[in-house]
């Protein structure tokens, strides 16, 4: 927390991630002409946002690009604003941007566990219900196999799709179609990647959710930076983080 707010401290700072709210995926040559600076001054202040985990930066090709990541911003909320004002519960996690033609969401989360703890929060439905808004997913993870998501109290099926890659305990990627709504059932098929890197004793979890179309309904993705703060919650103290997410069906 104490680098989250250092990097928020800065005017500079501040204006570069309002630059990626309002355009998310910009490369440093985007970025370095809204600002009147030099292309080094931009990319220190970047380093000292990706370091605090609000920007993530991803390699296409031989471009970096960098998106914002709200998970931090989510957990600072949660910390220290919603038992003081929960009407803005869910508001920080609700954030659209645009990409090119079709939209890649990154998230990007610190969690002090093991790999393979994470992997089986991740992959076991029990325990993914916990943090998971309530709903399980079920599947044998094989290569091909498909995935159900479901909560007992929904009345339907919330979501399917097809696992894609399976490399334990480092990355898992499959596939998604909502249909806990006919709104989120329209927009089809989307991706879902999980990468798990060991950084001392911790694991850093990033989720990258892409082949969304370009200004798809913000229900496929606006939930991960809850989810990802009540698997950190409950992988760290064994106990469950209340969220709007979470009340949905109780």
């Amino acid at each position: 927390m104490d680098e989250v707010f250092r990097a928020l401290g800065d005017p500079t700072r501040r204006q570069l991630l309002d630059a990626l709210f309002v355009e998310d995926g910009q490369t440093l040559s985007g970025l370095e002409a809204r600002f009147e600076m030099t292309r080094f001054g931009v990319a220190k202040h970047l380093k000292v946002l990706e370091e605090a985990g609000l920007v993530v930066v991803r390699r296409q090709g031989r471009e970096k690009h960098h998106h914002l990541n709200p998970v931090p911003i989510r957990l600072v909320h949660d910390r220290w604003v919603s038992k003081y004002r929960e009407g803005w519960a869910g508001m920080l996690s609700e954030l659209k941007h645009e990409l090119e033609t079709t939209m890649e969401k990154v998230y990007e989360i610190y969690i002090r566990t093991t790999p393979q703890r994470l992997w089986e929060a991740i992959t076991d439905p029990t325990i993914r219900a916990k943090y998971n808004f309530g709903a399980g997913v079920t599947s044998d993870w094989k290569v091909g196999s498909p995935l159900r998501m479901a909560h007992p109290e929904a009345g339907v099926e919330l979501g399917e799709g097809e696992v894609l890659e399976v490399d334990p305990p480092t990355r898992l990627v499959h596939s998604l179609r909502a249909l806990w709504s006919d709104d989120v059932r329209a927009e089809g098929t989307s991706r879902v990647t999980w990468e798990i890197e060991q950084v001392e004793d911790s694991c850093r979890l990033t989720v990258v959710h892409d082949e969304l179309r370009e200004d798809a309904n913000d229900e496929l993705y606006g939930g991960w930076p809850m989810i990802l703060s009540g698997l950190k919650t409950w992988l760290e103290s064994g106990e469950l983080l209340t969220t709007p997410g979470s009340l949905m069906y109780s």
